[in-house]
């Protein structure tokens, strides 16, 4: 609807003390400021209608039945009485308000008054769809991962053949005594003894 509103809707002439005849073009966003707020706030619902939960889902479907409906009575209503908006952009434009010729309405307000009731009917198509509306994409959403938990017997290591070649289960070198030579503390020990551990590897 912002497209139709912009281009001009009516058009006559007026009489200046300059000029005899001064045509005057007045576009749908002048002659019907409606038209041009009510394309704004179909475009802001619809955006809303994308992003928005189920109950603000039924809130902005009201809004956009009920600004396709805003813009379709505006072009309407200039369609059925062009005057008015001629006059009041002739004022705004040279200052009269003395319509010197007929006014002309142009193909604008038509497509304006189409856009607004197809608005209106996509918005009832919409509510009468709203049981088979999805919950919105929770893509963005952080997820924690789950971390799997390790159960006792998961984490036991069986010294049968399938333990085999696991590092928690393989026996450690021993030293002569029994002991293993890289123990810190039996090297301790044989420091306090005045032997020296290393001569033993």
């Amino acid at each position: 609807m912002l497209a139709t509103a912009a281009p001009t809707w009516v058009s006559s002439t007026v009489s200046t003390a300059l000029e005899s005849e001064v045509p005057v073009a007045v576009t749908g966003t002048a002659a019907s400021p409606a038209v041009g707020a009510a394309a704004l706030v179909v475009v802001a619902a619809g955006v809303a209608l994308a992003i928005a939960g189920r109950v603000a889902r039924w809130v902005a479907l009201a809004v956009v039945a009920l600004s396709g409906a805003l813009a379709a009575a505006s072009a309407l209503g200039i369609l059925l009485d062009p005057v008015p908006a001629a006059t009041s952009g002739a004022s705004s434009a040279e200052g009269v308000t003395d319509l010197t010729s007929a006014v002309a309405v142009s193909v604008w307000p038509w497509l304006t008054l189409v856009a607004g009731v197809l608005v209106v009917g996509a918005a009832v198509l919409a509510a009468a769809g709203a049981p088979g509306w999805g919950s919105t994409s929770g893509r963005h959403e952080r997820v924690t991962p789950a971390v799997p938990q390790r159960s006792a017997a998961a984490g036991a290591s069986p010294t049968g053949a399938d333990g085999a070649g696991r590092g928690q289960d393989r026996p450690r070198p021993a030293g002569d005594d029994g002991s293993d030579p890289h123990d810190p503390h039996d090297a301790w020990d044989a420091l306090t003894r005045g032997t020296d551990p290393s001569e033993d590897r």
